[in-house]
């Protein structure tokens, strides 16, 4: 005889110190996330806890999901540090990623990210995505500066505090 689920599931561990849920509207990272963000004196953090809905068959977070975790992550910290990015879209020209390591389900995965050079079109950048404290995935990206955003755009920086 199998047991009845239970109704007092364990809830997750809280979200680091400084994070703040981040709305994105609809769409693709709406219904991946919620992502979370923080600054920084050098720029911004931004996280996400990895649940079930994330993992692959051993239960580890699937690689899409760090991939569009840092095709967001590039974009919301050239938000926060470039002038040249500021209420405009940043439409991916590549993306490179190097996996690291892996992250368990229940962890805490966070990013952070550096722009390395800026163009009259182009943006050049990369960080290092990490899950409880362990480096799991390197990653490098090129962004079109692209169209304003009508509006508020949903990789403004979090708020301070």
């Amino acid at each position: 005889m199998s047991e009845a689920p239970s109704d007092h599931a364990i809830p997750p561990p809280p979200v680091p110190e400084g994070f703040k849920a981040r709305n994105f509207g609809e769409g693709f990272v709406a219904v991946n996330g919620p992502l979370y963000a923080r600054r920084t004196d050098s720029g911004i953090q931004v996280g996400f806890r990895v649940e079930a809905r994330h993992t692959n068959p051993m239960n580890i977070c699937h690689g899409g999901m760090l991939a569009s975790f840092a095709d967001m992550l590039l974009p919301m910290t050239a938000h926060h540090l470039c002038p040249e990015a500021k209420g405009r879209f940043l439409p991916t020209i590549s993306l490179q990623i190097d996996y690291l390591s892996q992250a368990a389900l229940g962890s805490w995965v966070q990013g952070e990210a550096q722009v390395m050079r800026v163009t009259r079109s182009m943006i050049f950048m990369q960080g290092l995505i990490t899950a409880e404290g362990v480096n799991v995935a390197r990653v490098s990206g090129i962004f079109k500066i692209g169209a304003v955003f009508a509006g508020l755009h949903p990789f403004s920086p979090p708020p301070p505090g």
